[in-house]
C-alpha cells in the first residue's frame, strides 16, 4: 500500500502589510519590510558539508596491539625510571672502576638505546608496523643488555664485579624481560628472565653456591611471568570487548532491518491477506500464503537476542516435528525423547518445515509427505520424502544461479550451520523427492 504525503515547500514567511495610520491630513503609506539579503562580500551559507574521513591510529592497530598498548607505554615509562637509577648507580660506583671514561661511554650508549627503544616499542609513530617492529626491538634489547653486562669486565676488576651488580644494573636489565613477557606471554617472559639472569651470573662468575642465595634469577623470572600473564589477560579482555561490540552491532542492524521489513514487506503481506480474503475465490489461497509468510516473518524479526548456545536448554525434538502432521503429512518418531539443544531443535524443525513447504508448493495437489526421525546416538537423521512429481535434474543448481536461494540457504545453509549435512537423495521426474538431514550429536 502506498500513501502519498504532501510535503510543503520551505520558503520565507510572507510578511503581513503594516496598517496605514492617518495623522491629521497626511497619511503615510505602509512600508513593506524588505527580505534579508546576503551581502555581496559574504559567501552563501553552506547547507551541508562532508567532513573528510580521518584515519586514526587506533583503527590501524590490530586487537593484540590495542590490548597491550597501555602495557607497552607503561613499560617504557619504567624504562626511563630505571635509566635514572642506573645513572645514579654509575655515579656512586664510578670511583671503583679502573676505566672510568669507558664506563661513561657505555652509560651514554645505554641512555641512547633507552630512548630509541622506548619510542619504537610505544609505537607512537609506526602503529602499522607494531608487531614486526617490536619483535626486532625486543631481540635487540636482549643483545644490548647482554653486551652491556659483558662490558662490566672491561671497566672493573674481578673483586668488584664478582660481588656487585653489572654495569647496566639488574633493574635496567629487567626491561628486556618485561618486553618479552608482553610480546610473547608468560612462557616467553620466563625464558627471557632465565636468559638475562644466566648472562648476569656468567659475567659475575657466580655459578655455584651463590646461585641459590642471589635474587637475580627469581626476580627476573617472576617479572617475565607476571607481565606475560598481564598481557594475556589484556588480550582476552579485548577479545571479549570486541565480541560484545559485534553482538551489539548485529543487534542494532537487526533492529534496523526489522523496522524496514515492518514498514514495507509486512504491510504489503497484510494488505494482500486482507484483500485476498475480501475478494474470495481463487485468491483465498494467495491470502492464506501471505498470512503464513506474514506470521513467519514477524516471528523471525521478533527474535532480537543472540543465537543461543547449541548445548543450552535441551528440548525434545519430537513435538516440533509432529506439529507438522496433517492429513497429507505423516510423521514417524521414536518412542523415547530426543533431547537436543534448543537452537539445534529450532533450526532442524525449520529445515523440515521448509522442505514440507516445497512439497506443498511444487509436488502437486495430491502429493503426500513422510517425515522420519532417527536417533542413532552419534547423530540425528531426519528424512523428508514425498510421492509428488519430483525435481528435474539440475533444477536446484539452476535456481541458485538465478538467485533463488531458498533451498541453499533455508535447508542446506541451516544444516551446515549445525555442523551437519542436507542431501537430496532423489532428483528425477515423477519419482518424488527425498531429503536426508544429518546432524552430529557432538
Amino acid at each position: 500500500m502506498s500513501h502519498e504525503v504532501s510535503i510543503p515547500r520551505t520558503s520565507l514567511p510572507t510578511p503581513r502589510p503594516m496598517p496605514m495610520r492617518r495623522s491629521g491630513r497626511t497619511a503615510r503609506r505602509a512600508v513593506k519590510p524588505r527580505c534579508p539579503t546576503i551581502p555581496r562580500n559574504r559567501a552563501e551559507p553552506v547547507l551541508s558539508q562532508t567532513k573528510p574521513m580521518v584515519r586514526t591510529r587506533t583503527a590501524e592497530l590490530g586487537p593484540d596491539q590495542i590490548a597491550t598498548a597501555p602495557l607497552w607505554r607503561a613499560a617504557q615509562a619504567l624504562r626511563l625510571v630505571t635509566l635514572l637509577y642506573a645513572v645514579g648507580q654509575q655515579i656512586a660506583s664510578v670511583s671503583h672502576y679502573h676505566n672510568q671514561r669507558l664506563s661513561w661511554v657505555l652509560i651514554a650508549l645505554m641512555a641512547m638505546w633507552s630512548g630509541i627503544s622506548a619510542l619504537l616499542l610505544s609505537q607512537w609513530h609506526f602503529p602499522e608496523l607494531a608487531r614486526r617492529l617490536r619483535v626486532w626491538v625486543v631481540l635487540g634489547d636482549h643483545l644490548v643488555v647482554a653486551a652491556l653486562m659483558a662490558s662490566t669486565r672491561l671497566v672493573a676488576d674481578y673483586g668488584w664485579f664478582h660481588g656487585h651488580q653489572t654495569l647496566p644494573t639488574t633493574l635496567w636489565s629487567a626491561n628486556a624481560v618485561i618486553s618479552a613477557g608482553i610480546l610473547l606471554g608468560p612462557v616467553g617472559g620466563m625464558c627471557s628472565g632465565l636468559l638475562i639472569a644466566s648472562v648476569a651470573l656468567t659475567v659475575r662468575d657466580q655459578w655455584g653456591q651463590d646461585v641459590w642465595t642471589d635474587a637475580t634469577v627469581p626476580v627476573l623470572v617472576s617479572v617475565g611471568l607476571a607481565l606475560g600473564l598481564a598481557a594475556n589477560t589484556a588480550r582476552r579482555a579485548q577479545d571479549q570487548l570486541q565480541r560484545a561490540m559485534r553482538i551489539t552491532a548485529a543487534a542494532e542492524e537487526r533492529e534496523r532491518l526489522s523496522r524496514e521489513v515492518h514498514d514495507g514487506v509486512l504491510q504489503v503481506l497484510s494488505y494482500i491477506k486482507r484483500r485476498g480474503s475480501e475478494i474470495g475465490g481463487d485468491t483465498n489461497e494467495l491470502a492464506q500464503r501471505a498470512g503464513e509468510q506474514e506470521v513467519a516473518l514477524r516471528t523471525l524479526i521478533s527474535e532480537q537476542g543472540p543465537r543461543p548456545d547449541s548445548g543450552a536448554a535441551e528440548v525434545d525434538l519430537r513435538p516440533l516435528l509432529t506439529a507438522h502432521a496433517t492429513p497429507t503429512v505423516f510423521v514417524s518418531i521414536p518412542g523415547d525423547p530426543v533431547l537436543v539443544g534448543r537452537w539445534v531443535a529450532g533450526e532442524l524443525a525449520a529445515a523440515v518445515a521448509n522442505a514440507l513447504s516445497n512439497v506443498a508448493l511444487h509436488a502437486g495437489p495430491d502429493a503426500k509427505a513422510y517425515v522420519l526421525l532417527e536417533d542413532t546416538g552419534d547423530e540425528l537423521i531426519v528424512s523428508v520424502r514425498d510421492d509428488g512429481v519430483g525435481i528435474a535434474p539440475g533444477r536446484l543448481a539452476e535456481a541458485a544461479a538465478e538467485g533463488r536461494l531458498g533451498v541453499s540457504r533455508s535447508i542446506v545453509g541451516r544444516l551446515a550451520a549445525l555442523g551437519g549435512t542436507a542431501e537430496l537423495l532423489s532428483e528425477a521426474d515423477e519419482f518424488g523427492t527425498e531429503w536426508e538431514f544429518r546432524v552430529p550429536r557432538a
